[in-house]
């Protein structure tokens, strides 16, 4: 396959990876649970709020290891 080729096959892959972001941003205020689990780190002083979904990130990485060794085989 031409170098040309394998560029464009890379920028359907993150062209889908774009949508499939946007698609999550824009829907995930309707998931409840999406940062909200027990885990999720959240840090509330006077003027400052940190907050890191410790868990939220686990298991979305979880769901997309998952889902990429299916897609591999």
């Amino acid at each position: 396959m031409s170098p040309l080729g394998s560029f464009g096959k890379i920028l359907i892959f993150f062209g889908i990876a774009m949508v499939v972001l946007g698609l999550i941003m824009i829907l995930g205020n309707k998931i409840p649970w999406i940062g909200r689990l027990p885990g999720d780190i959240i840090i509330k002083r006077d003027k400052v709020t940190f907050y890191f979904p410790l868990m939220t990130c686990i298991i979305i990485s979880l769901l997309l290891t998952l889902l990429f060794s299916l897609f591999r085989k």
